[in-house]
């Protein structure tokens, strides 16, 4: 696919553009896992970041040709903390910060914490990946601190 004009203003400002299922499947679904289906993606000019149904997938492009590749992982289960700044007046952008557990133990009192941002652009309704992520965050802190039985 060649990138249109609206991805390099997009990446030029430093946000992302959403691109469809069907295109993302076809670049990038080598790398899913079985049974891990496609949700939504973005495009960064040459950086994807792919949400699942089991993890966020950061595909970050190395070099001038691109080929050499950098591969990230945020599992759903380990994300624990959501903040989102919405868009103003002007070029401001969107973005959603996510705080995750980087270690494979979700136990309470042993946290190993780690905080990623991605933005998005200002056309891109932001509210619906928010509430997703955070109710998605509330239900991880329940089950880590074994209060399942109170959501």
């Amino acid at each position: 696919m060649a990138l249109g004009f609206g991805h390099i203003v997009n990446g030029l400002l430093g946000n992302m553009s959403q691109t469809s299922t069907t295109e993302l499947n076809s670049k990038y679904g080598i790398y899913l896992l079985p049974n891990e289906e496609i949700d939504s993606g973005f495009i960064l000019v040459r950086d994807v970041i792919i949400f699942t149904n089991i993890r966020i997938i950061y595909i970050n492009k190395k070099d001038v040709t691109g080929k050499k590749t950098n591969i990230q992982n945020i599992y759903l289960m380990n994300i624990i903390d959501v903040e989102v700044e919405t868009a103003g007046f002007g070029i401001d952008d969107s973005d959603i910060k996510l705080t995750y557990l980087k270690n494979v133990q979700r136990r309470p009192y042993n946290e190993i914490l780690e905080t990623v941002k991605f933005e998005f652009p200002k056309s891109y309704e932001i509210s619906t990946l928010y509430q997703s992520l955070e109710a998605l965050a509330y239900q991880n802190r329940l089950d880590i601190n074994n209060l399942k039985d109170q959501a």
